[in-house]
């Protein structure tokens, strides 16, 4: 009994002491770290815009921090849930440039022929002209499948600039944990949200373009099939409703724009395939790769070199190109094999 009512008075006489601070920093006018940080919390739930079923969450959350003790393992968990909440884009939209002309001309610019993708990113803006550039209007979600270097990846930056959207990137390949897509459950020592959220957020606009590079390339383990969390990204009947472990509350992915990229379609599972649009990258033939030459390459290789400040450029002739094109490859191949022997 003696035990108990000397910790019972420890624990009063430190909640007394830690009053009477509160009340003197008060009336000096300062504020401590604890008190501070949470009334900065309040301001920023009182600036952003979320959904009723996010704004009762963050509230809850943030009512449970106000009556832990400053020392609580469990403050700083609920903390860093708060910022999370608080550091994703809820509202904040980018306007999409609705010229169309403009869009095809910088399309055309950046890249050569690839007609069937440039014609569908068309045929979308076409759609949101005429709806108005209704939010509600579904982003396409396209899947270009072709070998590496035919420039898919540089076609999705190229078309995030031609609509004026925020790019963001996310490398799929080598991926075997599901939770990298949808994120570890709070109760877990340092926690995250998956790839998806924390790309969001880096993003800060709820509607970017987002290339998810290399699906095709996505493992399966003991932890999970990762393909299948996919699913509901890119589902556009769930993903206004996507669901992180780690967020546990439900996020708008309708008026993301996806883009994917894989080298062959084999290796996508069915379920995954049908649920985006597949078009093609075929190779090059020669004469398409001359023009690349002469339009992007050549120039492109003069500004890196610092050749393009000269007087008179470097020429290179048809035959040169075309010798390169045919032949440098397969000299590299014949010159290494000798080597091997």
């Amino acid at each position: 009994h003696d035990r108990v009512q000397q910790e019972v008075d420890r624990s009063q006489r430190e909640f007394y002491l830690r009053e009477q601070m509160r009340a003197i920093q008060s009336e000096l006018g300062e504020i401590d770290v604890g008190t501070a940080e949470i009334q900065d919390l309040e301001e920023r739930i009182a600036q952003i815009e979320m959904p009723e079923v996010v704004q009762a969450k963050v509230k809850k959350e943030l009512g449970r921090l106000k009556t832990m003790p400053p020392g609580s393992p469990e403050t700083a968990v609920v903390r860093t849930y708060l910022d999370w909440l608080l550091g994703l884009p809820w509202s904040q939209t980018t306007e999409d440039n609705l010229d169309i002309p403009s869009v095809a001309k910088a399309l055309n610019a950046n890249h050569y022929g690839l007609p069937k993708a440039k014609e569908r990113i068309l045929e979308y803006l076409a759609v949101r002209k005429l709806s108005e550039g209704k939010p509600s209007t579904r982003s396409p979600i396209l899947c270009f499948v072709g070998p590496p270097g035919t420039g898919k990846t540089s076609l999705g930056r190229s078309i995030a600039e031609a609509l004026g959207r925020k790019f963001v990137r996310v490398s799929l390949g080598g991926i075997r944990d599901e939770a990298e897509i949808r994120g570890h459950r709070r109760t877990y020592i340092g926690a995250l949200p998956g790839r998806i959220i924390q790309t969001m957020r880096t993003a800060n606009t709820v509607n970017p373009h987002f290339m998810l590079d290399e699906i095709d390339k996505v493992g399966l383990d003991f932890r999970g099939d990762p393909s299948a969390a996919l699913l509901e990204v890119l589902d556009p009947e769930q993903n206004y409703a996507f669901s992180d472990h780690y967020l546990d509350v439900p996020y708008d992915l309708s008026n993301v724009m996806f883009i994917t990229t894989a080298n062959i379609l084999e290796p996508i599972p069915p379920a995954l395939r049908d649920r985006m649009e597949v078009l093609e990258f075929p190779g090059y033939i020669e004469d398409e790769k001359v023009a690349i030459a002469r339009q992007f390459l050549i120039l492109r290789q003069l500004a890196e070199n610092g050749l393009d400040t000269l007087d008179r450029r470097l020429n290179f002739s048809e035959q040169a190109l075309r010798t390169i094109i045919r032949d440098y490859t397969c000299l590299l191949y014949t010159s290494d094999a000798a080597d091997d022997n």
